[in-house]
């Protein structure tokens, strides 16, 4: 059957309803799941086990169970310096997505393989499509312009020959583009995601670790340099920052309106959606959505536009979507 839409926003927790991670993690099955994780597990001040969060290897084999446990995601691992993100949040921003598919389509959410995502920089992680081929049997393509990332990324497919069914890489050759040498003429992508550089410098990723080390409290001086979820000079920042990259994706947008029906990227700064929605009515989105999305304390919203007018929506659903409701 066709996935339902749900009327609520978000649980308790913050997660979305969806979610398979809400409530606390169960470090049982878990490190049953990922036996590595158990290296990493210290006493809890309210009793039982817990995780050092600081630990970047820690992470990583919590990562490496939770997407075992979760979605059946065998032998996951990233080169070391490279982006460890967080599983939960990134399942919040794909069943958003979802939603906002959903709505499009009567409240049905489109489902299957040829239902084709775009994911921006997927990285060494290649979280994105995992999960969503998981949880919607949804196809991607996955671009960076790192190959070593890619290289990794391939390597998961090997291991995951399910996933590798649904799931191919392209390299980005030019770091000044976004979309183009990306989208290929004829193709059509029902949506893109994306989960830009924040900081606008090497110094300003520095001084914000640095910060988060302080407020952790937590050998601050000796691990200042450490980032817990890792990262590349080029998944860390850019010219411009965050808000510098998505004015540059939404200007490269437009010349792919007609190929894509919802263009999407994750927004951590409020500050960066100033100008966001403006620049894009100017450039001819016929509909933009910020829609919120909360995890715990850290708040964060998905911007959403597309350039296709009602007609056009109604033809791409006609022609796409209602095959790929049915289950994959």
């Amino acid at each position: 059957m066709p996935r339902k839409t749900s009327p609520k926003a978000s649980t308790k927790s913050g997660l979305h309803p969806r979610n398979r991670h809400q409530g606390h993690y169960d470090f049982t099955a878990l490190s049953s799941a990922n036996p590595a994780l158990r290296a990493y597990l210290v006493d809890s001040p309210a009793g039982g086990k817990t995780l050092d969060f600081a630990n970047p290897d820690a992470v990583k084999a919590l990562n490496g169970a939770l997407l075992k446990l979760q979605y059946r995601v065998r032998e996951w691992d990233i080169p070391p310096g490279y982006l460890c993100p967080p599983v939960p949040g990134r399942a919040d921003y794909l069943h958003t997505l979802a939603d906002l598919l959903g709505e499009s389509h009567d409240g049905k959410i489109p489902t299957g393989r040829k239902i084709l995502g775009l994911d921006l920089g997927t990285g060494a992680n290649l979280i994105y499509p995992l999960i969503g081929g998981h949880e919607y049997g949804w196809s991607f393509v996955g671009s960076d312009i790192d190959q070593t990332a890619l290289d990794n990324a391939e390597r998961l497919l090997d291991a995951n020959p399910d996933c590798a069914q649904r799931i191919s890489l392209r390299l980005q050759p030019r770091s000044d583009q976004i979309f183009h040498q990306i989208i290929k003429a004829g193709e059509q992508y029902d949506f893109t995601l994306c989960n830009p550089p924040f900081h606008a410098s090497a110094e300003a990723a520095r001084a914000a670790n640095q910060r988060k080390w302080q407020q952790l409290d937590k050998q601050a001086e000796s691990r200042a340099g450490t980032l817990n979820f890792g990262g590349q000079a080029n998944e860390l920042h850019c010219a411009g920052g965050e808000a510098g990259f998505l004015s540059r994706m939404a200007g490269e947008s437009a010349d792919f309106g007609q190929q894509v029906f919802w263009f999407s990227s994750l927004v951590s700064n409020a500050d960066s959606l100033k100008q966001l929605p403006q620049q894009l009515r100017e450039l001819g989105a016929t509909d933009v959505r910020v829609l919120d999305m909360a995890q715990g304390q850290k708040r964060s919203r998905l911007l959403a536009w597309t350039f296709l007018d009602k007609k056009q929506r109604r033809a791409w659903r006609k022609a796409r979507w209602p095959a790929a409701s049915k289950p994959a």
